[in-house]
């Protein structure tokens, strides 16, 4: 059930509109409050009217009418317009990247408040009253609706300035390289974790097979072990965050078999209909890349948004470093009860340089940047397998080159960078200052 709790607390965070539907709550109360004040005059009726409101009933529902109706129509057309230009930018960067847009704060606070001053504005219309009506004119009411006028107007002048930022090329990749960063905190762990136990230790386990489909979105790995050790069991799951479960397929193996045990990795397991990068690490990286990609293609032919993806990517794995990914083991009296696969450090690295550098053939510019990328990336990183997987993917930028790039300065440049990057593993930051003495 935590599983699922919090699949249902991320998808309540992450909907469009969650934030305007409370500014609209807000705005409704908010006028129920005032003109319930208004009536029963706690505050003096000639200060309001000097400070506030002096016009009649007409005049107050003509301002209220003007205020409803600007809103509700500056909304509307700003937001189609926005919804059409992101449309555009999703052509260059990728439509995965329109998410970016639904899940903005600032996007959704501008709607509320256009929204929440429009539904404020109708609640307090229908309380006035003309003489002939009863005579009632909610003075601080109609005030706050003034004030909200002019809050729309500094919130239009926000939101023209906001969007045009988000559709920044330059702004995309921060935005979604703080997606992979955050993947990266909660994934890894500043001690390195147990080892699986081997293959072998589950060979006589029973396969667990789950009738749902969907990607698997949230895993409550703590609550699956407890009741592991619980029933003095063990669990394999064979899926882990990003990845597409079958219906039907096994989900889990279990050692020894024990009742209930499918049951409790349905509890534990929260399946949707898409990936989240909140979760999968694989997800946030592909969309990075996707930018990348783009960027690199013919029809767009943009090498310095793949040099700033590279750059982002260079610094995710400068900053993992000093850290460990975990391998999904826990354990409980000595004894493994859970297994979760995760993401390696080679398909991490894998998943971020494979496809740029298959796309950037023939671009000397970006296989150069590539190899400086790679050549900081060992100059901090001391774990040995780690630097011999960095290592695998600096010799592919240069058999690349050898094979697809024809002018031979070009090839020069590429080949001395790949000297400094050898230099950098074998030696360290100082081995430059050596080779040269």
């Amino acid at each position: 059930m935590t599983a699922r709790l919090r699949k249902f607390l991320s998808d309540l965070a992450e909907t469009f509109w969650l934030v305007p539907a409370l500014l609209v709550l807000a705005g409704i109360v908010a006028a129920l409050g005032l003109i319930h004040v208004d009536r029963v005059g706690v505050v003096p009726t000639v200060l309001l009217e000097n400070w506030l409101y002096k016009g009649g009933a007409t005049g107050a529902r003509t301002l209220l009418g003007a205020v409803a109706s600007s809103t509700i129509g500056v909304a509307g057309t700003v937001f189609s317009i926005t919804i059409a230009a992101l449309s555009l930018a999703a052509g260059q960067m990728g439509p995965r990247l329109l998410r970016n847009f639904t899940h903005d704060r600032g996007n959704q606070l501008t709607l509320g408040i256009f929204l929440g001053t429009f539904c404020y504005t109708l609640v307090v219309l229908r309380s006035v009253r003309t003489p002939d009506e009863g005579a009632f004119i909610p003075h601080l009411a109609l005030g706050v609706g003034i004030a909200l006028a002019f809050v729309c107007v500094g919130t239009l002048v926000y939101f023209v300035g906001h969007i045009a930022s988000r559709i920044n090329v330059d702004t995309v990749v921060g935005l979604v390289s703080e997606d992979v960063q955050e993947a990266m905190g909660w994934l890894t762990t500043d001690e390195r974790q147990p080892e699986p136990p081997p293959l072998s230790f589950w060979r006589d386990a029973e396969p667990i097979h789950d009738s749902r489909q969907g990607y698997l979105q949230q895993l409550d790995e703590e609550g699956l072990a407890t009741w592991a050790t619980e029933n003095n069991t063990a669990i394999h799951l064979l899926v882990r965050p990003g990845d597409y479960v079958f219906p039907g397929a096994p989900i889990a193996v279990i050692k020894p078999p024990c009742e209930g045990a499918d049951q409790a990795v349905r509890n534990a397991t929260a399946l949707g209909p898409q990936r989240v990068s909140s979760t999968d690490l694989r997800f946030a990286i592909r969309q990075l890349v996707e930018v990348a990609v783009r960027a690199l293609s013919p029809g767009i032919n943009d090498p310095h948004t793949a040099i700033s993806v590279m750059d982002r990517l260079g610094t995710a794995l400068c900053e993992m470093a000093k850290l460990y990914l975990p391998t999904g083991v826990t354990k409980a009296e000595g004894r493994p009860v859970l297994v979760v696969p995760h993401i390696q450090y080679e398909e991490l690295v894998d998943a971020m340089f494979h496809m740029i550098r298959q796309n950037a053939a023939g671009q000397p510019v970006v296989l150069i940047q590539l190899l400086e990328v790679l050549t900081q990336v060992v100059s901090v990183e001391r774990k040995p397998d780690r630097m011999a997987l960095v290592r695998k993917h600096a010799d592919l930028v240069l058999r690349d080159a050898e094979r697809d790039i024809a002018t031979a300065s070009d090839l020069s440049d590429l080949r001395r960078r790949h000297r400094a990057f050898v230099t950098m593993l074998q030696h360290g930051p100082m081995g430059q200052f050596d080779a040269q003495s």
